[in-house]
């Protein structure tokens, strides 16, 4: 049932969840996967584009988990999945790009708060992130073509492991914030080619993954 929900707006929000309790009778699994993207310097980031980024990832993923907590309250597994960063504050992930970086790591902070806030409820609150790039319309435009996507894996990487994340027992699961490729491959999985767009080209990394985390057996990073 799909439904066009602006984040932004918490009257948008709320109807969008009273309709969806209506027709599934609650909710048990919500994704904070709204985003805006500019990846332009603070000189560069017109206050519109500010605005923007942090109205939407940061601020709507609050008002987004708050208005299903209550009936999440009444799940037997609830889950809230952050599509978000870990939150690691080396300079290099915000030089070039503060509006951004902010606007994603505030998702993160909710995922650090929330998470400890509703660990005694059993409600689950987790980040997830990608280790490469992933070929999405948002990746084209902001690395300007087509022809990047070759160099990125399908977005099947992240639905799998989010379906991992929501089988977990949302009690003893919280609070994490996870790799794609490295949870995968703690659940079982060694065969990363069959998520890139073309088997056998370097990966081009993503953003704000820590160097210490180290890539799965196999798999092959370009340089970002």
């Amino acid at each position: 049932m799909p439904l066009i929900v602006d984040v932004r707006d918490v009257d948008s929000i709320r109807k969008g969840v009273e309709t969806t309790v209506e027709t599934f009778g609650d909710i048990d699994i919500v994704v904070n996967n709204a985003s805006a993207i500019s990846m332009t310097g603070t000189l560069a980031t017109d206050p519109k584009r500010y605005d923007l980024m942090h109205q939407v990832n940061g601020r709507g993923t609050f008002p987004t988990s708050q208005a299903c907590i209550p009936h999440l309250r009444r799940s037997a597994n609830p889950h809230v999945l952050m599509l978000s960063p870990p939150l690691d504050l080396s300079p290099h992930w915000f030089q070039g790009h503060v509006a951004y970086s902010i606007a994603k790591y505030n998702m993160s902070l909710c995922v650090l708060g929330m998470a400890e806030e509703f660990r005694n409820e059993g409600i689950a609150f987790n980040a997830l992130w990608p280790r490469t790039a992933i070929a999405t319309s948002a990746i084209e435009f902001a690395l300007s073509g087509v022809h990047t996507l070759r160099f990125c894996r399908r977005p099947e990487i992240m639905a799998d492991a989010a379906h991992r994340v929501f089988t977990k027992s949302a009690p003893d699961f919280t609070g994490q914030f996870l790799i794609d490729d490295t949870f995968l491959f703690e659940e079982g999985v060694t065969d990363f080619s069959t998520y890139s767009v073309k088997p056998g080209q370097p990966l081009m990394p993503d953003f704000f993954v820590p160097a210490a985390s180290a890539p799965p057996p196999g798999v092959t990073l370009g340089t970002s």
